[in-house]
């Protein structure tokens, strides 16, 4: 739910707030007082095209901020929102409720805010998307696109859902493979000159043979191996200087480091003064550790490589090494990796005559499995056709086109991403004419109410969500307009709807009413959005009636008009 939204320097507007309620909320005001910004700025908050034209005139950026929150929505979504908010870095403020922002230069650059983090402006479409449904004139066109009506009837049933899934899974690894047969196919040279390239590659890594790690390893044998006289005397010089020349087998009159050191830790150690005491046992440390030193040197001399012919091999084998890391990577593990990969490929592009049959087995049994798949997701979507068409052609008898019927026809079509079906929306005005598609039979005033009929429905399982209509009543008056009023006050009941009318018939149902105002000065038109009282309510709907906020009897009407729409509310939850 949109808990309320700032908009600045956004068309005629300079700077309004409104806070929002759950229910049914209304804008109305005179044409051209910005209703529509207060639209376009929601849909800047759904992640929507930034238009550098809607910045006010003389502003260098329009700011539209909105507060969400999801404490009445279903526990799975909730969590759905606070996981895609947390992915980007945002938190929730101190009251759980999530702030978006979208800023919109005169020069027509973007920025989006979610969370307190920066977001692409995609992210917030992502978060919205289970927030916020917003339906205009131009969404009723998209209506008419074959591709929206199908998803409309697949919202229809729920069962339709898990359906649709296993057939994209189905139809993604029938097209995987009937893309790898193709290709096998139609390029059989091309794949045996490749084959011929990778198999050459892998001979010759194999033929080396090389170990993980191997060339960092070489290059610190080769070193050692060019320096080893150097190393030997080195060592030496320090093992003599530890232990004495009779390490070596040699004899000196001079005692060794190790010796002295003893001798002293001896003497210190039986000393009965506490200060040299204890520097006697850390003179016995320093002598265990001295220890250790000259064991470690020993191990070190006798590691060092006598074969004079090893230096000369270390370097034929580096020079192997080479080869290899010049060619497919710039390290040994780089060339093994490598060459995984080429094995793999390899396998994937066998062109046998074998592998062609048997890719050809896998293609047709999962081709089988997807027709298989996609005719028990016909046969629910023909099902749920049925189902829709029988609904919103009893909601359309409400809505003043009580002898018109809508069917839903459904007719196959070669298998694709959603399905192997077509589904099209047909318009009867009467039960003995002929149903023709909605995008050539409908009107205006009919294409608003079938898609107020469908969301009717398809909201039906819904709750806490924000569903926003930008004058969907257009083309609509007398009864029709008063069932207009009465579904979207349903609607209202388990979700927060918001919308800009003219009409008082609608405006009256609404639990809470928004009015945009228009002031114009000498030199700019500026406009604010309040919240009406009672009274104030009366008389704006007094206005809506032709005009007549300034007649008791304009007043009158009013007034009966919000109390029977009151009396209707309550009866709706109840």
């Amino acid at each position: 739910m949109l808990a309320d939204i700032a908009i600045e320097n956004l068309g005629v507007i300079p700077a309004a707030s409104a806070e929002l309620a759950a229910g049914l909320t209304v804008l109305t005001g005179e044409t051209g007082a910005g209703k529509t910004m207060v639209v376009t700025g929601l849909r800047l908050l759904a992640g929507g095209r930034a238009d550098a034209s809607r910045v006010r005139s003389g502003a260098k950026q329009a700011v539209v901020e909105g507060r969400f929150l999801t404490t009445a929505l279903p526990a799975d979504t909730a969590a759905q929102v606070s996981a895609l908010v947390d992915a980007a870095g945002g938190t929730p403020d101190e009251n759980g409720e999530y702030i978006a922002s979208r800023t919109v230069t005169a020069a027509g650059r973007s920025r989006a805010h979610l969370g307190g983090r920066s977001v692409p402006a995609a992210t917030l479409a992502e978060f919205s998307a289970p927030l916020l449904t917003i339906h205009g004139q131009n969404d009723q066109l998209r209506l008419l696109a074959p591709e929206q009506q199908l998803a409309a009837l697949d919202r229809v049933d729920p069962a339709i859902a898990p359906l649709l899934e296993t057939y994209r899974a189905a139809w993604s690894t029938w097209r995987e493979l009937a893309r790898d047969l193709r290709s096998r196919t139609e390029s059989r040279r091309e794949l045996a000159q490749e084959i011929d390239r990778l198999q050459f590659a892998l001979d010759e890594i194999d033929a080396v043979d090389p170990a993980s790690g191997e060339d960092a390893e070489l290059l610190t044998l080769i070193r050692r191996l060019q320096d080893v006289d150097t190393l030997r005397e080195e060592a030496s010089t320090a093992l003599a200087a530890i232990d004495g020349p009779e390490a070596f087998g040699g004899f000196s009159e001079a005692d060794p480091a190790s010796t002295l050191l003893g001798q002293a830790a001896a003497a210190l150690g039986g000393s009965e003064d506490a200060v040299l005491q204890e520097l006697g046992e850390r003179l016995a440390a320093i002598t265990s550790q001295l220890g250790d030193i000259a064991a470690e040197l020993g191990g070190f001399l006798s590691d060092l490589p006598a074969d004079p012919s090893l230096l000369e091999e270390s370097l034929q084998r580096q020079q192997q090494l080479k080869l290899l890391t010049r060619k497919y990577a710039p390290d040994i593990d780089g060339v093994l990796a490598w060459r995984d990969k080429a094995r793999t490929r390899l396998a994937r592009i066998d062109i046998s005559s074998e592998a062609l049959d048997e890719l050809k087995k896998q293609v047709a049994a999962a081709e089988k499995a997807l027709k298989a798949t996609a005719k028990k997701l016909s046969a629910a979507r023909k099902k749920a056709a049925a189902h829709l068409a029988a609904r919103v052609t009893e909601e359309l008898q409400g809505l003043a086109m009580a002898k018109a019927e809508l069917s839903v026809a459904v007719r196959p079509v070669e298998p694709g991403r959603d399905g192997a079906d077509e589904v099209e929306l047909m318009l009867a005005p009467n039960s003995g004419s002929e149903p023709r598609p909605l995008a050539s039979s409908a009107s205006g005033g009919e294409l608003s109410r079938v898609m107020l009929a469908l969301e009717v429905i398809l909201s039906a399982g819904t709750q806490g969500a924000t569903l926003v209509f930008d004058e969907v009543d257009a083309g609509v008056g007398g009864r029709a307009a008063v069932e207009i009023g009465r579904r979207l006050a349903r609607l209202a009941v388990h979700n927060q709807v918001i919308v800009v009318t003219h009409l008082p018939q609608v405006a009256a149902y609404a639990d809470t009413h928004l009015h945009v105002a228009k002031n114009v000065g000498d030199e700019a038109v500026t406009s604010g959005v309040s919240t009406l009282s009672h009274q104030e309510r009366v008389e704006e709907l007094a206005r809506m009636l032709a005009g007549l906020d300034d007649t008791d009897t304009g007043r009158a009407h009013a007034a009966e008009l919000l109390e029977l729409a009151a009396q209707e509310r309550r009866a709706f939850t109840t």
